[in-house]
């Protein structure tokens, strides 16, 4: 007999059980929810005491909620846990802030202090005012240039072009905008920070009445976003206090671990001299002097005036550092130097189109090695190096170490007043400039322009337009014949420079000098 067998289904949930498990997924989320609400509520609360512990302030809507968010959050199961980190930790992170914010102070008036009890061993003096001749009045920033607090001072011993920040320049407080003096810095910055650079600090003179507040420089460390500090190459603090440690440990947390190792102590001047070139510096006279008062009393006694060795003669085969006459004699009567005629001829064959073509430094190192190769008179083989900016950093080194800029001393007053000149007239203002020149300057510089304006017509490949090269050239081809071009004189160097690169056909067609040669 055929026995029939039951078929098994999968076990389904009675009507009475959906009905419990639908309920019980409800409680869940809810549970959740609720969950979800308290945590946030707990992070705005922890958000605004911190706040307030940081004396930011809230506005009156957040204060409501922070207070609203308190009364829900004590009726929950995390009301005695929030009880407990109000009185604990809160108040810890609290007692921190401000436990940091006092020796921020403190140190602050231990140093003023201390420059007072130096201010007593000087000899009266009135104060040097740092008025820029040359600034204008219509100036964008005149009411925080005029005080002559940032400056360019020259290059570093890699190229690079230096800037300085100065505290004594700063005026009392009520005296001087800090946020004008911000956007005056990002917009002297901004000039730069297409190419490397390094900024010093002299750190002298930071007082109660001029000090700028904690939020202040919190908040300028933040304003100067990544394009700033990847190309800030070197930044020295000079003559730095514990006020300096104190507001190194505060803002600790904001600062990137490789930001923090472009940063430099120097406790003197005179330790400058190994990074920078320190005669081109614009050093203010109250930190020449408050560095001789440190010097006196580490030692007890005035250091001893250095004995300066006379200068040495130049090597027959000397390449940098000499006049281009020097250089004319030494070579058979060519009137291109051999540094320039090697390191245009290698860049234009392999080079032009290299992007940031002349805006990137090159091994200190390398490069000092390869001005021994040349003022040696040894062969130098710039493949053997790999890097294709050395040669490029060797050409700006040569213009930089001429004895007198290529444009000479006496134009520099005539180039100053280009920005002066009729925007349709400065071509011709310029090709005056250059017609006035000493016959081997013009060679020299029609050869190094016409292939400036050869990069820059491949700058859709090396970014490098005549504008960027001007920026780059601008303080290699002129400069003041003392001291170092101020922040002001920028503008119509560059402006000039560009000129050249870009109108070259038209400047240089209409003379002609023997031994006139193109690269």
């Amino acid at each position: 007999m055929r026995t029939l067998r039951r078929l098994k289904f999968m076990s389904s949930p009675s009507l009475s059980d959906l009905g419990k498990r639908e309920q019980a997924a409800l409680d869940e989320r809810g549970t959740q929810q609720r969950r979800a609400c308290s945590n946030a509520t707990w992070n705005s609360i922890h958000n605004g005491v911190i706040a307030v512990f940081q004396r930011k302030g809230l506005p009156d809507h957040e204060l409501y909620n922070l207070n609203e968010g308190v009364r829900q959050l004590l009726k929950t199961e995390l009301g005695s846990f929030f009880t407990e980190y109000l009185q604990n930790q809160l108040l810890t992170k609290g007692m921190v802030i401000l436990r940091d914010k006092i020796r921020f102070y403190e140190e602050l008036q231990k140093d003023e202090a201390e420059h007072a009890v130096m201010e007593k061993r000087k000899t009266s003096f009135t104060p040097a005012t740092c008025e820029d001749t040359e600034l204008s009045i219509n100036h964008p920033y005149y009411d925080v240039a005029r005080h002559g607090i940032v400056q360019l001072a020259g290059d570093d011993n890699s190229g690079r072009r230096v800037i300085t920040f100065s505290c004594c320049r700063m005026p009392p407080s009520h005296q001087l905008n800090h946020s004008r003096l911000l956007e005056y810095l990002r917009y002297t910055l901004d000039q730069y920070v297409e190419n490397d650079y390094t900024l010093v600090y002299f750190h002298y003179g930071l007082n109660s009445r001029n000090k700028p507040s904690l939020n202040w420089l919190q908040s300028a460390y933040k304003e100067f976003d990544r394009k700033y500090k990847k190309n800030l190459k070197a930044l020295y603090v000079v003559h730095p206090t514990n006020f300096i440690k104190i507001l190194w440990n505060i803002f600790k947390p904001l600062i990137s671990h490789k930001f923090g190792k472009k940063i430099t102590y120097l406790n003197y001047l005179s330790d400058l001299r190994e990074h920078l070139k320190y005669d081109q510096l614009n050093i203010p006279e109250d930190v020449i002097r408050h560095d001789e008062n440190l010097r006196d009393k580490q030692k007890g006694r005035p250091p001893p005036s250095a004995k300066v060795p006379p200068p040495r003669p130049p090597l027959p085969t000397q390449q940098f550092g000499v006049s281009l006459q020097y250089l004319k004699d030494k070579n058979k009567g060519q009137l291109i130097p051999p540094v320039m005629k090697q390191t245009v001829f290698y860049l234009k064959s392999k080079g032009l189109r290299v992007e940031g073509l002349f805006r990137r430094s090159a091994s200190i190192q390398t490069i000092k090695e390869v001005q021994k190769l040349y003022n040696q008179g040894k062969p130098v083989n710039f493949d053997d190096y790999g890097d294709i900016h050395i040669p490029a950093v060797i050409l700006k080194t040569f213009l930089r170490e001429l004895p007198q800029p290529l444009l000479t001393f006496e134009s520099y007053d005539q180039i100053l007043g280009i920005t002066s000149v009729e925007s349709s007239l400065r071509v011709t203002s310029c090709k005056q400039v250059i017609q006035g020149l000493p016959e081997h300057n013009y060679v020299v510089l029609k050869y190094l322009i016409c292939f400036l304006h050869m990069v820059s017509q491949e700058s859709i490949y090396n970014k490098m337009t005549g504008s960027n090269l001007a920026c780059v050239f601008g303080l290699n081809l002129i400069w003041p014949p003392e001291g170092a071009s101020s922040l002001s004189a920028l503008n119509p160097l560059n402006l000039f420079t560009e000129l050249l690169i870009d109108f070259y056909s038209k400047i240089f067609s209409s003379r002609t000098v023997p031994g006139d040669i193109l690269p």
